[in-house]
């Protein structure tokens, strides 16, 4: 982690950045992460959620689901399985590295445009429709992390998740899913590419 002035590129996915925008982000801040992961809602045309829809759904003969309640159900898992890994990975940060920033309230970066790049495919293999890549100014904390040593999002016990989440906060040593964590004052120094909204 270094605290001081770096400039870094940004995938920009929701809305498009200005040029010398001024972001501030603090402990206080909540990311999209976060609101995607924690405040996101898993409900049916019916407004049962997955407890409700087991519930109702659970007879003598087992669990009979149709398709709209099976793709709750698995939504559902899937947001919770990510929640549960960020708050192992926040229990961690918080026990040994208070020091960094929080992966619930920063801005994510790549440390090059071509590491930039890497994200833009995966974020567009996931139909994630990107905006933008910018370069920022940071006046802050940066963690260099490598994302493919996260908690993996399986049933393995907690004990094994929160040393996977030790090794992710050890830093970027595998360098195969390279992020970094920014937090601080940032500014779009410079809007390198623009892609169509449609």
């Amino acid at each position: 982690m270094q605290a001081s002035e770096r400039y870094v590129y940004h995938i920009v996915t929701r809305k498009k950045m200005a040029l010398n925008q001024i972001i501030h982000f603090d402990n206080q801040q909540k990311n999209t992460l976060y609101h995607y992961f924690f405040e996101q809602e898993q409900l049916n045309s019916k407004g049962e959620d997955v407890i409700q829809i087991l519930h109702g759904n659970y007879t003598d003969d087992g669990l009979k689901l149709d398709k709209e309640d099976a793709d709750v159900a698995v939504k559902y898992a899937e947001q919770t399985i990510r929640a549960v890994r960020e708050v192992i990975v926040e229990m961690v940060r918080l026990q040994e590295h208070p020091e960094y920033p929080s992966r619930l309230s920063c801005l994510y970066a790549a440390k090059s445009y071509e590491d930039a790049l890497m994200w833009k495919s995966i974020f567009d293999s996931y139909h994630r429709k990107v905006l933008q890549i910018v370069k920022l100014k940071v006046t802050g904390a940066i963690f260099e992390g490598d994302g493919s040593l996260l908690p993996k999002e399986d049933g393995a016990p907690f004990s094994r998740k929160i040393e996977q989440a030790r090794d992710y906060w050890k830093g970027n040593y595998n360098n195969a899913l390279p992020e970094l964590l920014i937090n601080g004052r940032i500014e779009v120094a410079d809007i390198l590419t623009e892609y169509p909204c449609s």
